[in-house]
């Protein structure tokens, strides 16, 4: 051996154990156990036998790097106390070459779950996982895959999805996408799959109270404990309801599969603690209830179900969550952030901080925030708001007024008005002394700011869980025949609910990629329960219309969406056909797919006539430049691939998943839609140019 290999030898060894200390320091951060990979290839497999009935919930691996993976499994236990399991890592399925062997702890306390850091492994590489307990019994074995270095070329394919219903829907999609990816080329099959929230719905139907909904089966998925009954639904209470509802997603064989095959990147978004959840405080009946202990129960359960690289306040133990301890009370004071100044609020949100950035070779840095955590309460839900709706324009809110309500003391220059003129009558502002609206925080957007500005990825990609893109309509241009004229000078918005209502905290984060010369921006998003493409802006016409990047939100994998809804809703409503139409043959059409980027004539000629071109001749070139395409209907999961050069997403639409598909493959597909992006200079306006895949998209372009 030359001098030169001694001394990188020597240098590896060093780098090896440095890397070795920071890996054991990173393992207690995160509450997991440990182990480093080694020369164990001659090492025999445990004896023992699968038993997959013991380990219920399956195996899932989470948040990879290019050295390390996280593994989670669940083996309960009656009683309480703890038990060891082993994991055992290969680098094949058969687990021939084991590189990795360590104990594990599942305890009572954290619902029988273990999470294992393996470090030490080689990048952009495939390995399989399993888990035993003391008697043999073994868990169904897991696939995962470790990131590129960050100077790795190749190009980084990925898929992202959202909201996913056992209670309600099939996962038909997730059978696709594993289908799709058993067929693929090793190039082209997929790194991870990227999770932007609502895992569970915490919001349960009973099927002997509801045997459907819209055209759902409302499918049997257990009993709350000690729930909460809202309207039709039953909620947690406890950190018990909440476990209980991530088991029974869990139990989806599609889900349990997916986990098992690709390594997951997660974060939350509004149902994984509440569905009109901000802060620490739930909202059921229009007033906001503090619920500080509940929102720790939600944050604890997440931890326990999803393996990932998060902070945790409560301490080192490698076990469990350590819950802090609040008690349940007002929070009648809010800071100059909008975040509620009280200490049980501050130490129920802090117990879990989720945001963190994942660096996927030179390409791609995903920056995930949280949107619900250190939220303010939606201006347009609040009392007062609903003096800006009108039963004749259904889920319209006026734009000027929405400006207005979310710039709060900064709204009109600094000058907010005391009230806001609305269909002939002077409504009080509420916001006017308050501080503008913020989904992200104070200290979560300068985060996000500097990670921005400091990636050197070829595309920083922001996951943002809900919606940036405005959506919006033009009720100005009805005609006189349908009724009285839409009584505001402006457009016609949906409210709020999501980011793209964030107009002031939007503009402010666009101007600065603007003024940073921060290229390859892009934003992912999911939550709407539908598809889009188009471009990241802060305003749209009138004001100056500057895209500073490309915006995608993903649809749901199998939770109902809008178009489903209006199916079965304004029925007689002279505004209907804006909506949804109902054709002769059965079929219904999403309208408001037209309504959305091209406007309401349009829709209506649409109905009228069937011809698309010809309706598209009437479209509002003002209303909605940010838009490339629109499904309010669809369901699914989209795939990311990310190179040097550009930058592809591709909307992979299923049929509304009522059943569980009878095929290996999930069942058809509606259509594959793919949006190409050519890399874009700093200050440059990006382009997406669209192909049509497979299928027929409809009115959705």
């Amino acid at each position: 051996m030359s001098t030169h290999d001694h001394a990188s030898d020597a240098a590896a060894s060093v780098k090896a154990r440095g890397g070795r200390r920071q890996f054991l320091k990173a393992a207690a951060s995160l509450g997991a156990a440990l182990a480093w990979s080694g020369r164990l290839d001659a090492a025999a497999p445990l004896p023992g036998q699968e038993r997959r009935e013991l380990f219920p919930q399956g195996v899932a691996s989470g948040d990879p790097d290019d050295h390390s993976v996280l593994l989670w499994t669940r083996r309960p236990y009656s009683g309480a106390g703890s038990r060891r399991l082993t994991v055992e890592v290969a680098r094949d399925p058969d687990f021939r070459q084991i590189v990795a062997r360590t104990v594990a702890i599942a305890t009572a306390a954290s619902d029988w779950t273990s999470r294992v850091l393996v470090g030490g492994l080689r990048p952009a590489s495939e390995y399989w996982y399993r888990f035993t307990d003391e008697a043999g019994n073994r868990s169904r074995v897991g696939r995962t895959i470790t990131a590129p270095r960050p100077s790795d070329d190749r190009a980084v394919r990925f898929a992202y999805a959202c909201c996913q219903s056992v209670n309600e829907g099939a996962q038909n999609a997730y059978r696709r996408m594993i289908w799709d990816d058993e067929r693929a080329p090793p190039a082209q099959r997929l790194g991870f799959v990227l999770h932007m929230g609502d895992f569970i719905y915490e919001m349960v139907e009973y099927p002997d109270e509801v045997a459907h909904r819209y055209d759902r089966t409302i499918y049997d998925i257990g009993r709350i404990p000690d729930g909460r009954k809202v309207g039709n639904f039953h909620v947690p209470t406890t950190l018990d309801g909440y476990r209980m509802v991530y088991r029974a997603h869990l139990d989806d064989p599609d889900i349990q599969d997916a986990r098992a095959r690709f390594p997951f990147v997660c974060i939350g978004d509004n149902h994984e603690f509440s569905l009109a959840g901000w802060q620490s405080f739930i909202n059921f009946t229009g007033t906001d209830e503090p619920a500080q202990p509940l929102r720790v129960a939600a944050n604890q359960a997440w931890w326990e179900y999803i393996p990932a690289r998060v902070r945790k306040s409560s301490g080192k133990s490698l076990d469990r969550f350590d819950p802090p301890a609040v008690v349940k009370r007002s929070i009648p004071t809010f800071d100059s952030d909008g975040f509620g100044d009280e200490e049980n609020n501050r130490l129920a949100v802090d117990s879990l901080v989720a945001r963190r950035t994942f660096r996927y070779g030179r390409h791609v840095d995903l920056i995930l925030t949280d949107l619900h955590s250190y939220a303010m309460e939606d201006p347009t839900s609040r009392p007062g708001a609903e003096d800006f709706s009108s039963k004749d324009f259904p889920f319209l809110f006026p734009q000027g007024a929405l400006e207005i309500l979310d710039g709060g003391s900064a709204a009109n220059g600094d000058s907010p008005p005391a009230a806001i003129e609305f269909d002939g009558k002077k409504i009080a502002n509420f916001r006017k002394g308050e501080p503008p609206f913020t989904a992200l925080g104070r200290v979560q957007k300068a985060w996000l700011k500097q990670q921005l500005s400091a990636s050197p990825a070829t595309w920083k990609i922001w996951v943002a869980t809900n919606g940036t893109l405005d959506m919006r309509t033009d009720p100005q241009n009805l005609p006189a025949d349908l009724g009285r004229r839409w009584p505001d000078p402006t457009y016609g918005t949906f409210g709020g609910g999501d980011f793209s209502a964030a107009l002031h905290e939007r503009a402010e984060l666009y101007d600065h990629v603007r003024n940073e010369r921060i290229a390859g921006f892009v934003v992912i998003s999911g939550d709407r329960h539908s598809f889009w493409a188009g471009y990241a802006a802060k305003a749209l016409p009138p004001a100056e219309y500057d895209p500073v990047g490309l915006a995608f939100i993903t649809a749901s994998l199998s939770a109902p969406g809008l178009a489903e809804a209006l199916e079965h809703g304004l029925k007689g409503h002279k505004l209907r056909s804006l909506y949804t139409v109902d054709r002769p043959d059965g079929r219904k059409e999403a309208t408001i797919n037209l309504s959305l980027k091209h406007g309401v004539r349009t829709a209506l000629d649409y109905v009228r006539n069937s011809d698309l071109a010809r309706a598209k001749l009437l479209s509002n070139p003002a209303l909605a430049p940010h838009l490339e395409f629109v499904d309010m209907g669809g369901h699914g999961y989209s795939v990311v691939t990310a190179s040097a050069e550009r930058i592809d997403t591709e909307f992979v639409c299923v049929p509304r998943p009522i059943t569980r598909a009878a095929t290996p493959d999930g069942g058809p597909i509606r259509y594959r839609v793919l949006h190409r992006a050519a890399r874009w200079k700093a200050g440059d306006v990006p382009r997406l140019d669209r192909t049509i895949l497979e299928g027929d998209i409809g009115v959705s372009a």
